[in-house]
């Protein structure tokens, strides 16, 4: 689900499934991004409206895009637009985990970004091994299809159990 795992899954996907020239990756890659850019903002305005929202729909959107990968990615119109969609989920995850844990403990708001910053860093050492072992077994599609799943509970549980209004 992170930034730089979820580009370097997305490359090999969209140079085999839509067959984009690397040229056209590139800018895929850059709608990727500036979607994250954006994706910071949206996530702060939800934050401050309904933060349960905030942390679960990010989560949602980014099993929506996988799935959109891994359902419709033939075409690459769909599969850009999923890349973005997907890279503006990711922009907003940060924003709403970070409200949630300073609203959950005030008072210890640098312990509980420590911790989050170091559950991040081994998500991202984590993530492209357990993909590289996806796609060296099962394929491309595979780590796309994991990450729909994974996601999608994420946003399933945060919903069911999420962050209260109050906080």
């Amino acid at each position: 689900m992170f930034s730089l795992s979820a580009a370097l899954r997305m490359r090999p996907f969209l140079e085999t499934v839509p067959v984009m020239p690397i040229a056209t990756i590139s800018l895929v890659l850059l709608a990727y991004g500036i979607g994250g850019f954006f994706g910071n903002f949206a996530g702060a305005f939800l934050a401050e409206r309904n933060l349960k929202l905030a942390v679960a729909l990010a989560p949602l959107l980014i099993a929506l895009s996988a799935l959109g990968l891994l359902t419709l990615g033939a075409s690459p119109v769909i599969a850009a637009t999923a890349v973005a969609a997907w890279g503006f989920a990711f922009g907003a995850v940060p924003v709403g985990l970070q409200t949630w844990l300073v609203r959950a403990a005030p008072d210890q708001a640098e312990i509980a970004g420590g911790l989050m910053v170091a559950t991040f860093q081994v998500a991202i050492a984590l993530g492209p091994v357990f993909g590289g072992l996806l796609v060296d077994h099962a394929g491309v599609a595979s780590a796309f299809a994991y990450g729909a799943v994974a996601t999608l509970v994420a946003a399933l549980v945060t919903f069911a159990a999420g962050p209260r209004q109050a906080e």
